[in-house]
């Protein structure tokens, strides 16, 4: 089924108010949400509402706490989230980064005890739509094993790098697993096996079947050992730099809740050459999608184009939304 924006908006706002969040949070928690959804990105969109709510309902997610600044250190800053909704919390440390970035070039903000903020791409465009570079990364609970290890003790620590420019943002967001948890999940929900294995089974087995791999969360490293040391790096840095918690810290937690993250905004207009960084950014653009690809009917696409396409497409048409999932979510507002 399809959903107009507009519905899930107001769907959305009318049950974030039911669970006490004011007018202007429960306005930005639906926008959030939807957005996701309306990239395509359901399984950090609309599917995750129901687990949201869940937190909420078990006092994981604090709806009468936000992020606060606990230490200043020039261009850097430490934030304590106080277990306040994670979108809540990420969307305001952007905007402190950016004001930070705006008054020296550059500008941190690192954060602790919060929860999770959903898709981090949404921040990176927060970033690029007010013209600053973003550098943003969160740890998680453990959901992977390190590279020749059997049971799961570092996150997917999702990454993004996000690029303003005039013809629309460049934004990576990938997590550190080949699959990001919500996206098996949603390959599931579609009865679908994953195109790539995507995690170990019972047996040590890579497989690419989600019913094997959601269970034990064992997933693959992107990269294999290459994302298994990246993901422990960004973990560490997110750890000392909030003085939070670690993976570690996080997995002896019943659920995921407390982790930390890095808000990393840099201006690039302090060089007064924006003409020219744009013209950079496409040279090399064009320079990677001239490679003919294997199969002539695909494209090659730079970071964001692809959710960029689907974003306007589903603008026209509607949000595509599981049955199920819409149901429930609905269900929840009747509760």
């Amino acid at each position: 089924m399809r959903i107009s924006i507009i519905e899930m908006q107001d769907v959305l706002e009318k049950l974030f108010l039911k669970y006490k969040f004011n007018d202007k949070q429960a306005k930005t928690l639906a926008e959030v949400f939807t957005e996701n959804t309306l990239c395509g990105v359901n399984s950090h969109g609309i599917n995750r509402v129901p687990l949201f709510v869940e937190y909420i309902e078990k006092g994981l997610i604090q709806t009468d706490q936000v992020a606060k600044k606990v230490e200043s250190f020039g261009s850097i800053e430490r934030w304590d989230g106080q277990h306040g909704a994670g979108i809540l919390n990420a969307v305001k440390c952007t905007n402190r980064a950016i004001e930070l970035a705006k008054l020296n070039g550059m500008g941190l903000v690192a954060l602790r005890n919060t929860n999770h903020w959903m898709r981090g791409g949404f921040y990176g465009h927060q970033a690029a739509d007010a013209g600053c570079i973003a550098i943003l990364f969160t740890n998680t609970q453990p959901n992977m094993p390190p590279w020749g290890g059997k049971e799961s003790r570092i996150g997917n620590n999702p990454f993004i790098i996000a690029i303003p420019r005039n013809e629309g943002a460049i934004v990576l967001d990938m997590a550190l697993s080949q699959f990001s948890f919500g996206k098996i999940n949603e390959y599931k929900l579609k009865g679908e096996n994953l195109p790539y294995p995507g995690g170990w089974n019972d047996n040590n087995e890579l497989t690419n079947i989600p019913e094997e791999i959601l269970p034990n969360e064992r997933g693959l490293p992107i990269g294999y050992w290459k994302g298994s040391a990246l993901s422990i790096i960004l973990d560490m840095l997110a750890t000392l730099l909030s003085a939070g918690d670690s993976t570690f810290k996080i997995g002896e937690k019943p659920y995921e809740t407390g982790v930390s993250q890095v808000f990393l905004c840099i201006y690039p207009e302090v060089f007064n050459d924006k003409e020219l960084q744009d013209k950079l950014l496409n040279e090399i653009i064009a320079y990677t999608q001239s490679s003919a690809p294997i199969n002539p009917n695909d494209k090659i696409y730079y970071p964001g184009e692809r959710s960029a396409a689907i974003k306007k497409e589903n603008t026209k048409l509607g949000i595509p939304v599981n049955d199920a999932v819409w149901k429930n979510v609905l269900a929840l507002l009747q509760k």
